[in-house]
């Protein structure tokens, strides 16, 4: 199994985030605790990078990261054909570009993408989809 991790998630744990009644952060992190006991590969994009440094500095990113062994932490290549289907996505279907993409980059790399993006509804027939908490 590997799984490809939405922004909003390394969010959820490294802010240990809430809402009025999940424990969203601690979902993420018994998650990713998860993928590290039980060698799961975990994968990242320059596209997640690109969305966390609007957020966080490459040392708080670095640091984010920092829980998850490097032997199970894979960066995922975006080739100009995977950007070119997102785009087409994007317009077909009214999702936005950066969803229609990490969608694409965790098909391809027959990944789950995990997220809690209710945008990606729209995306079950490109990828398989998973909260958290449905994983652990």
């Amino acid at each position: 199994m590997k799984l490809y991790l939405d922004t909003s998630i390394w969010r959820d744990y490294y802010e240990n985030r809430s809402d009025k009644f999940r424990p969203l952060g601690e979902w993420a992190f018994t998650l990713l605790k998860k993928a590290v006991d039980e060698d799961i590969a975990i994968l990242y994009s320059d596209f997640v990078l690109e969305e966390l440094r609007k957020s966080y500095s490459d040392g708080e990113i670095e640091k984010m990261f920092s829980i998850i062994k490097n032997t199970i932490l894979f960066k995922a290549s975006i080739s100009n054909k995977q950007a070119e289907e997102a785009a087409k996505i994007c317009k077909d279907r009214k999702v936005a570009f950066g969803d229609a993409l990490h969608a694409i980059i965790s098909r391809d790399n027959e990944a789950i993408l995990v997220t809690r993006d209710w945008h990606f509804e729209e995306l079950r027939d490109v990828v398989v989809v998973r909260k958290p908490e449905e994983l652990i």
